[in-house]
């Protein structure tokens, strides 16, 4: 009895922002489970990936260009968040060969503010008290940080990040990145939130005329997590994204593949 075919799912490689790691995509990942694979790797100098010299725009261009190629997929669908979001439009203009489509999560083209972390603190008896540290320097909410945060053998609760490393990569992100944004022609479907401080309803909606093939979905109740703060919505609307790309590969009985 032959069996029915199976489905190639579309792969996206997922890009996190500052002070974020891959783990951030854990809840996009599952509500995508059967829809398409989410890889969600650690980027330099955050969450379990190495430190390094230094945190050029180069450096994390490449490293994702090395990660798309080990994979030997193809061109993949690629997500990126706030720093992972121009990393990601970077790459698509550089290397368009290793871009399916792009998925840009709230981050604009020009960017010109830096968060001053110079002074946050780095360690805390618990989480509720690494929490509250935070909220003493003004952020409100800091779930977004804390998942970078894990206790260490004494119990100590520690960033997985160096708030040195954080300042340089933020500066290394200032810059006019139009010239990136339009240079690609894959699909591209952009995300705002609607209460963003940091990505326009002009600058949005800008991008989105400029730059053909690009869709723009706005979510009134995020701010710049928007995977955060609203997943469900979220994974609707990338599932929506992946349904208007190209049909859908399958894998026959004799391992060949084929397209319906």
């Amino acid at each position: 009895m032959n069996r029915a075919p199976e489905p190639i799912l579309p792969l996206v490689v997922a890009l996190h922002g500052t002070f974020g790691r891959g783990a951030v995509f854990d809840r996009l990942a599952a509500d995508l489970r059967g829809r398409a694979r989410v890889l969600a790797p650690d980027q330099r100098g955050h969450g379990r990936a190495a430190r390094t010299p230094t945190y050029t725009r180069a450096d994390f261009i490449a490293d994702a260009v090395d990660f798309i190629r080990d994979l030997d997929e193809g061109p993949v669908i690629l997500l990126g968040h706030s720093l992972g979001g121009i990393n990601a439009y970077q790459l698509a203009a550089r290397h368009p060969e290793l871009v399916r489509a792009l998925i840009i999560e709230d981050v604009g083209t020009t960017i010109t503010a830096v968060l001053d972390v110079t002074d946050f603190p780095t360690e805390a008896p618990t989480r509720a008290a690494l929490a509250a540290a935070l909220i003493a320097k003004g952020i409100p909410d800091p779930t977004y940080f804390l998942q970078s945060a894990a206790p260490d053998p004494t119990g100590t609760w520690r960033f997985l990040f160096s708030w040195t490393d954080m300042m340089t990569v933020q500066h290394q992100a200032l810059g006019d990145w139009w010239p990136d944004w339009l240079t690609s022609r894959c699909p591209a479907l952009l995300l705002r939130g609607g209460r963003s401080p940091l990505l326009s309803a002009a600058e949005a909606s800008r991008m989105a005329t400029l730059r053909p093939n690009t869709t723009l979905v706005t979510f009134p109740d995020a701010a710049h997590w928007i995977h955060d703060d609203e997943p469900a919505a979220l994974a609707a609307a990338v599932s929506a994204f992946l349904d208007g790309l190209v049909c859908p590969v399958w894998t026959t009985e004799q391992g060949e593949t084929e397209l319906l």
